[in-house]
């Protein structure tokens, strides 16, 4: 059986790399081992799939090497998939930070793929588990469904986020059986764990959501945080935990765009009588104040604490320092980091510089974009940029 193109995977980046490469008359089949196409397109977003951010551009994107999505973004952007989308009449809505949604739900985004496939004439086929690969003067794929042959092979299989659904490390080995560096994959946008000692002081607040700034390294995430029964999450977290090492402290800033100490102070003069819990209870929740009271300061009067104190309990809240004691893994993370080094691959193809022929898009290379839309965005371009070529 041989064809143009075999593309393992059908998920973002692979659909949309079938597209591409069917549209120039290539005969592409895609192979995946799970039951259905997309699982992770169906889950984004909370089933309402976070497609693209308006603002994705290199910034917000982690690599060895920061610049190699950059030409890939450039030439399929956001305006391109959203054009898509209206193509196909699906209605869609931005919300904050410039993250666009499916009205409906992420099944609109699949179906449109699966469609565009039909339309090219791409095979998609699944529940086909792919045994081994091996190249002569094209590629050799074995599988459950016999032996495939084609030109082009296409790696699109994910990295090890939501094992759930099926990842797995394929894509890493088969880099790695045809000579490739692989940058050492850790979970990425996920929730921190902390120390038993740590998360038995914080039991208590387990449900509570705040905003915040917490600051890992130079970087700097405002968000919400939640406090959870086995550490810290929320949007703010997630977003710190993408560049967050092991051993690091992050420093947690429960007042953002906010003068506490000068608050304070105005809540001493015209309400000297109150006491400081009842006050910080008026800004934060009072859950969460009595814990700060029994850690970090005790109540009095308001007329009866000095502004030093007032300037100490200030940085308790502004600057509390919390050194994670891990993260929940990949059973939580929504992506990976690291993957198939960049430096072995054309930014302008994806192809690999040892292997003619071969190519690796998506979450399986090292490109890892931040919350909010950047992920899936760097699927569809990567996708995009091989089946110009493949």
């Amino acid at each position: 059986m041989t064809h143009d193109v075999i593309i393992i995977g059908a998920g973002a980046s692979g659909l949309m790399c079938a597209i591409e490469a069917g549209r120039r008359g290539r005969r592409v089949l895609v192979l995946d081992h799970a039951k259905k196409p997309g699982n992770k397109i169906r889950v984004s977003g909370g089933g309402r799939c976070n497609f693209t951010n308006l603002h994705a551009s290199t910034e917000h994107y982690i690599s060895q090497n920061r610049y190699f999505c950059t030409s890939a973004l450039k030439r399929f952007p956001p305006a391109a998939f959203v054009a898509m989308l209206e193509k196909h009449g699906i209605p869609f809505h931005e919300e904050d930070d410039s993250q666009l949604f499916c009205d409906r739900s992420a099944e609109d985004v699949l179906k449109m793929l699966l469609s565009e496939c039909r339309e090219t004439g791409a095979e998609v086929r699944t529940g086909v588990t792919v045994d081994g690969i091996n190249k002569d003067d094209g590629f050799l794929v074995d599988s459950s469904e016999g032996r495939f042959s084609s030109e082009s092979l296409v790696i699109a299989t994910g990295g090890l986020s939501y094992r759930q659904l099926g990842a797995s490390p394929f894509g890493y080995r088969i880099a790695e059986q045809f000579g490739l560096n692989v940058i050492p994959p850790k979970p990425a946008l996920v929730p921190f764990t902390l120390s038993p000692k740590e998360l038995d002081s914080l039991k208590n607040l387990a449900g509570i959501a705040l905003d915040a700034v917490v600051t890992v390294g130079r970087k700097q995430f405002p968000g919400r945080m939640l406090f959870t029964h086995r550490g810290l999450s929320g949007p703010a977290i997630l977003k710190a935990s993408s560049f967050w090492n092991e051993g690091e402290e992050t420093i947690i800033n429960l007042f953002p765009d906010f003068d506490l100490l000068e608050c304070l102070i105005e809540k001493k003069s015209d309400r000297p009588k109150a006491e400081l819990k009842t006050i910080l209870s008026e800004l934060l929740p009072k859950r969460f104040v009595e814990y700060a009271c029994e850690t970090w300061f005790e109540s009095g009067p308001m007329g009866q604490l000095s502004d030093k104190i007032l300037q100490k309990n200030t940085e308790y809240l502004t600057q509390w320092i919390i050194k994670p004691n891990g993260t929940e893994g990949y059973r939580t993370a929504e992506v990976t980091r690291g993957g198939v080094d960049t430096k072995e691959l054309s930014s302008k193809t994806m192809e690999a510089a040892k292997v003619k022929g071969l190519y690796f898009i998506g979450e399986v290379v090292d490109v890892t974009g931040e919350l909010g839309g950047y992920n899936l965005q760097w699927a569809w371009s990567s996708g995009w940029c091989a089946g110009q070529f493949a």
